[in-house]
């Protein structure tokens, strides 16, 4: 009960310098602090106090936009769900991708020098194990389109098929799934390799 007061007044101290335009962000000698409900890209700001809390339930104080605590700029950029491929499309191109990347990668493995290196592929996962290096695991999104890649140096990404550069590409920084791989493997394994 305590530490949950205690985040309620971080979470308030943090809202009321963040937010200086709300007017219903004050603390009250009587009340305590407003209780918040984050909802969304707004803040509904509700009185602790019984008597106010029927007269908000029909009108609903919103106080302001959290546009300086989100930065929209570092985000993905929006999906056009028109561009996204056809079911079948997709499969085509992620199965050829995949196969051709556990091809390339299982003759990599043979030319380096790493314990415990080893590709395994099965329902649509592509698993790249390094020993203690990490492990790699590339999957198919169906419902998003996307394949989805667990890296051990750079961790979880999402790639959509850009038609015009044909290729899969992370929406977030545009890079490209094969320039990733060849990046990280040569960092982790000593050894470059060209996968596209």
């Amino acid at each position: 009960m305590a530490s949950n007061l205690l985040w309620r007044r971080r979470l308030f101290r943090f809202l009321q310098q963040s937010l200086p335009s709300c007017p219903h962000l004050h603390s009250s000698p009587i009340h305590g602090p407003p209780i918040l409900s984050v909802k969304a890209s707004e803040i509904v700001c509700l009185s602790p106090h019984k008597s106010h809390l029927p007269a908000l339930k029909s009108s609903r104080s919103l106080c302001s936009r959290i546009s300086n605590l989100v930065d929209e700029s570092q985000g993905p950029t929006a999906i056009d769900y028109r561009s996204l491929l056809q079911e079948g499309d997709f499969h085509r191109l992620a199965d050829s991708t995949i196969h051709s990347l556990q091809e390339k990668l299982e003759d990599y493995g043979d030319s380096v020098e790493v314990d415990g290196f080893d590709i395994d592929y099965g329902n649509d996962v592509l698993t790249i194990k390094l020993g203690d290096l990490g492990t790699y695991v590339l999957n198919k999104q169906t419902p998003n389109r996307q394949l989805w890649l667990s890296s051990p140096v750079s961790g979880p990404s999402r790639f959509d098929w850009d038609q015009d550069a044909k290729a899969w590409v992370y929406r977030r920084n545009k890079t490209n799934l094969y320039k990733v791989l060849e990046s990280e493997l040569e960092q982790l394994c000593g050894k470059p390799i060209v996968l596209s």
